[in-house]
């Protein structure tokens, strides 16, 4: 619990509010507001308060309240603050309340205090952060929201944590579901896929039944195209096209390859899509990206180099990386998942686009509908999107984008019980995930 350096006592208003009074010694500089709500406890939680030695006072009591269907605010996240309000909160927007499964895991380690920072949704948006974990996790859990408490990121409102997917997506406008069991070895993939896929069944129905009914869900936990897909289905109140699957990460590597072979920054590449499923039949499209506004074709002449070597490090890159690193790509994703959502809330440059795993019905490719599959997007930064629709095709890029669309239609077939479309039948063809990512 923070503690504020006072010269007077802390005083209890009412059942459901405390006031500080400040000196212009407060700790509190950046004087702030937070909501209240008391930690669920059995014993009356206390604010004690620091004062000088002789100015000891006795903890106050709290009257702790029944929080059944609530999920749990952590310390300081617990207490309004009434502090004058200085100048710059003036111009805050309206809080935004985002979701985050998988809270204790090595992704969200590094993404949570983006979001807290201002990085994500901008340095004038207040954010609260809904944190979901699991039993095994929920001490972990606590020490997350202790070290975002002690940042003191005077963006960071609301903090609470739990282990109900449906209490803790209540009022959500942004789902980020990085949470899953990642693949052991010998593990099936055709379990892998039944044991997620329950997972995001259970988050979909949870985000239909309490969070926000236009919120934005970007699912991060593999095989994220096809739990995507579970999630939604799980959620007919919310819009299909709000679900996102990651497929960002790809995209940048893309760009990095590229820009290192042209001998450029990677800021010099532009319209990079990759088609298709997160895995190793993902489709990395050189046709239509381009280097310093002219086709990579024109640029990088090796095209054989483009059609193998290219297509193949973007595709193992996750491999790769673990073998030497040990552990899985969680910094680069958390940036990655930062991208996607600022692609969302930024309008996209004109003339460019980005990569996003979203739902198929009415694209304008010939895609198969009714799958998650990732295709160029623009924005207008309102937090949706549309198909771009001015990409060109070959038979090399059609040859390929087919053998991904087969690997997730045999993926939909495998988890048709979890989508209300009978009993899963797997006929699964080669072994293509993405060894180790989580």
């Amino acid at each position: 619990m923070a503690v504020a350096e006072l010269s007077t006592s802390c005083t209890k208003t009412h059942s459901s509010q405390l006031s500080l009074s400040s000196s212009s010694s407060s700790r509190f500089s950046h004087h702030f507001r937070r909501s209240f709500r008391p930690l669920p406890t059995t014993r009356n939680p206390t604010i004690s308060c620091s004062v000088a030695s002789d100015q000891v006072q006795t903890p106050i009591p709290v009257q702790a309240q029944d929080l059944k269907g609530k999920s749990e605010c952590y310390g300081v996240f617990c207490l309004t603050y009434d502090l004058q309000a200085e100048e710059e909160t003036k111009s805050w927007k309206k809080l935004v309340n985002i979701a985050v499964s998988g809270a204790a895991g090595m992704i969200s380690n590094h993404l949570l205090f983006k979001i807290a920072s201002g990085e994500v949704f901008g340095p004038n948006q207040p954010v609260a952060l809904k944190l979901l974990g699991s039993e095994r996790s929920i001490q972990a859990l606590e020490g997350v929201a202790m070290e975002l408490e002690d940042s003191l990121f005077p963006l960071l409102r609301e903090v609470s944590i739990g282990i109900n997917p449906y209490e803790v997506f209540q009022d959500a406008e942004w789902a980020l579901l990085i949470g899953a069991k990642p693949r052991g070895p010998g593990m099936e993939r055709a379990d892998l896929l039944d044991i997620n896929g329950q997972i995001f069944a259970e988050q979909g129905k949870a985000l239909n039944a309490s969070a926000s009914p236009n919120v934005k869900v970007i699912v991060v936990g593999n095989p994220c195209n096809t739990n995507a897909l579970i999630c939604m289905k799980n959620a007919p109140n919310i819009p299909a096209k709000n679900f996102h699957a990651l497929t960002r990460l790809d995209e940048n590597r893309a760009k990095c390859q590229l820009a290192l072979k042209a001998g450029v920054f990677y800021d010099q590449v532009s319209n990079m899509t990759i088609w298709g499923n997160h895995s190793t039949t993902q489709v990395p499209d050189f046709l239509n990206a381009r280097i310093k506004g002219l086709p990579v074709k024109e640029v990088i002449k090796d095209h054989k180099w483009l059609e193998e070597e290219f297509t193949e490090k973007v595709q193992k890159r996750g491999g790769v990386l673990i073998k030497k690193w040990g552990r899985s790509s969680a910094a680069s994703t958390a940036v990655s998942i930062v991208d996607a959502i600022r692609s969302l809330i930024t309008p996209t440059p004109k003339g460019d686009w980005f990569s996003s795993g979203v739902y198929t019905n009415g694209n304008p490719y010939g895609i198969v509908e009714d799958i998650v599959f990732s295709m160029p997007c623009r924005s207008k930064g309102d937090g949706d999107y549309e198909l771009v629709k001015d990409v060109i095709f070959d038979d090399y890029l059609l040859k390929r984008i087919k053998k991904s669309e087969a690997e997730l239609l045999a993926e939909k077939r495998c988890v048709a019980h979890l989508t209300g479309e009978g009993i899963g039948f797997c006929d699964l063809p080669e072994d293509t995930m993405l060894p180790g990512e989580m």
